[in-house]
């Protein structure tokens, strides 16, 4: 032997550490408490519980009246909990939230029409608790035998609605194979993923670690289910023993052996698998290390490392719930850290924060020697090492980035590497007035306006400002590179009497009047409207002034240049009649450009009144007689087609 390593994942998962945790709590206040059945599938843990006086009882009718009840991880059915009542103990409920969800399941299902099948042994408690909620339609199978056997049985299953849910501990594997028997395409059939992660987890390294190693050790109690679970998996790939502590160990006959391999089930606390492994290892060559990074002699002096509130310490995420993670700390007591000691976003879960194996650095909240137990706060981690960045952002007036994670009185707090920076109402870029209740969760950008370097760490931020010093780095940015001619793309950001301010990307260029049409316009607005995109060109600039004028007519659309590159004097065109005067009629011939039918021009005889022959709206056919390219006029005639012999109707 020369190796000894312990997986990853072995261990208290988040359900049974929460039970174990609420139990030594009410003994630590002296509380006479009765557990339904043993709290944890571990017999030392469960003497030790007695020894300081808890009960174990199997029903509620053997509770005294003065007991406080509670509920084991495992969970119970609804007429369990009516007995309770019924009883009138107190009553503390740790039921792991993962199986909490397959209660609910079954429940809302169930009054569905569902027929629930569950996969797990009939026989244990989580089982029979989720049957306690199935009101009596349900199906409870072993493995996928079973399960096709149940589908042989019962061959009108596919007609009706199914649900099928997995024991929290069912082995992977074996749920993989029973997938494999439901029909894919059978109408009315949901399944439900409720295998816990951290048991997804456990089994999942404890494989990989069985496949290479000679011999695995799995530790935790003969009767608990996932530990059974695991040394199931782990027999597949190598020589495997079940064992409860290290105890066990001396009357094993091991085979001789390089890899030795350690696991352990949900219900085993960590100071048991340490015994395992520190047994193991004093069977080897003292002077191996435990594996090629790690020392085991000094690994060993570390567990027994005494730590202290405020003390920085690193640990390796052992297991993440929605709650809170579990850490190892490398000594003999489990260190955790609850969600509000993760983080100050209330946006975030703590499987966004961390993951299994990380290594993270923490704080030391409080040591529980009686519970063996540390609260930790990587919280208070992060916010030391974002203040250095406030003060450094403060100095250098860099704009920053967080999201606001919650609206206060007078303004709102954004998160910024751990830190809480406020943000007076004034300064958060909101019109006066404004719900500050619409920035939660959302990413803003600020500069640091204020910072307390004393005790209280305290910073205050300004949107307005990360918004000025924005506009004018684009601004700077923008005169560098401007000049006369170069082509922009930007957005119409107000409309005057005058013309049309367009923003270029943190600047505003003015668009006259005079330049957005080739025709008359009385009013901006009559050629674009406030957020339309605009293709753009400088025609002039000045920067003292901080003036750009933009040119937004092109060349090659002016009336004038069409008009003269399709039409020459002698032409006859169709033009429609625009206005009236005493002298004669304009007629358009283009988009744009209008021709003069003089009243001599309208008939072949004397016309006295203009508007006794056309009428604004008319459309008549004319002769091209004069086209005056200076002037930009153009002359046309009725009369000339009437003599020509063409109608100029």
């Amino acid at each position: 032997m020369n190796k000894v390593t312990v997986a990853e994942s072995a261990g208290f998962c988040f359900g049974v550490d929460r039970a174990v945790k609420i139990v030594y709590n009410e003994l630590n206040g002296n509380t006479k408490v009765a557990t339904l059945g043993p709290i944890i599938h571990n017999q030392d843990v469960v003497n030790d519980m007695k020894s300081k006086g808890a009960r174990v009882v199997e029903s509620v009718d053997e509770l005294l009246p003065d007991e406080t009840v509670v509920i084991r991880s495992h969970g119970v059915g609804k007429e369990v909990y009516r007995k309770i009542t019924e009883k009138g103990n107190r009553m503390l409920d740790a039921t792991c939230p993962f199986v909490s969800k397959i209660h609910k399941i079954a429940a809302e299902k169930t009054k569905d029409g569902y027929i629930i099948l569950i996969a797990g042994d009939v026989d244990h408690p989580e089982v029979q608790g989720i049957i306690g909620h199935c009101e009596q339609n349900y199906v409870v199978f072993k493995n996928s035998f079973e399960l096709k056997h149940v589908f042989e049985k019962n061959p009108d299953f596919f007609q009706k609605k199914l649900a099928f849910v997995a024991q929290t501990t069912y082995n992977i594997i074996e749920w993989e194979e029973c997938l494999k028997v439901i029909p894919k395409n059978a109408l009315d059939i949901v399944i439900f993923d409720t295998i816990c992660n951290a048991t997804d987890t456990r089994q999942s390294d404890a494989a990989e670690l069985a496949k290479s190693s000679d011999v695995m050790l799995v530790v935790g109690g003969k009767h608990s289910s996932n530990t059974v679970k695991l040394y199931e998996v782990c027999s597949r790939y190598c020589q495997t023993y079940h064992i409860e502590n290290s105890d066990e160990l001396s009357s094993l006959k091991l085979p001789c052996a390089g890899r030795i391999g350690i696991t352990a089930g949900a219900s085993t606390p960590a100071y048991i698998i340490k015994e395992v492994q520190t047994t193991m290892t004093e069977n080897v060559n003292l002077n191996a290390n435990q594996d090629e990074d790690i020392d085991f002699a000094e690994a060993i002096d570390q567990s027994f490392k005494k730590i202290h509130n405020g003390e920085k310490v690193k640990g390796i995420v052992m297991s993440v719930d929605n709650a809170e993670i579990t850490v190892d700390l490398g000594i003999k007591q489990t260190g955790y850290v609850k969600l509000e000691d993760l983080t100050d976003d209330g946006s975030q879960k703590p499987s966004d924060i961390v993951s299994v194996g990380d290594e993270i650095e923490l704080i030391v909240i409080k040591v529980n020697d009686g519970d063996g137990t540390v609260a930790l706060s990587k919280k208070r981690v992060d916010e030391m090492a974002g203040y250095d960045k406030i003060i450094q952002a403060k100095e250098e007036g860099t704009i920053l980035e967080g999201k606001v994670s919650r609206a206060v009185n007078k303004g709102v707090i954004v998160n910024y590497l751990g830190v809480r920076v406020f943000i007076p109402a004034s300064l958060t870029g909101l019109p006066r007035e404004a719900d500050l209740e619409q920035l939660n969760g959302k990413k803003v950008e600020f500069k640091v306006i204020e910072v307390d370097e004393g005790g209280k760490k305290r910073a205050v931020g300004s949107v307005r400002a990360g918004e000025a010093a924005k506009r004018d780095e684009a601004k700077n940015a923008f005169w560098d590179a401007a000049e006369i001619g170069k082509t922009y793309t930007g957005k119409v950001k107000s409309l005057t009497s005058f013309g049309a301010f367009v923003d270029l990307g943190g600047i505003d260029g003015m668009v006259h009047i005079s330049e957005l049409s080739w025709k008359r316009i009385k009013h901006p607005s009559e050629v674009v409207s406030v957020g339309d995109t605009l293709e753009v060109y400088i025609k002039d600039l000045n920067r003292d002034e901080n003036r750009i004028s933009l040119g937004f007519k092109k060349a090659e659309d002016n009336p004038w240049e069409v008009f003269t590159s399709k039409y020459s004097v002698g032409d006859v065109v169709e033009a429609t009649v625009v206005s009236i005067t005493k002298f004669g009629a304009f007629a358009q011939i283009i988009d744009g450009i209008d021709g003069l039918i003089h009243i001599s021009q309208i008939a072949d005889k004397k016309v006295d009144d203009v508007s006794d022959i056309l009428t604004v709206g008319d459309v008549v056919n004319v002769k091209i007689i004069d086209i005056d390219a200076d002037k930009k006029r153009i002359s046309i005639s009725m009369r000339a087609l009437i003599e020509d012999g063409t109608d100029a109707e």
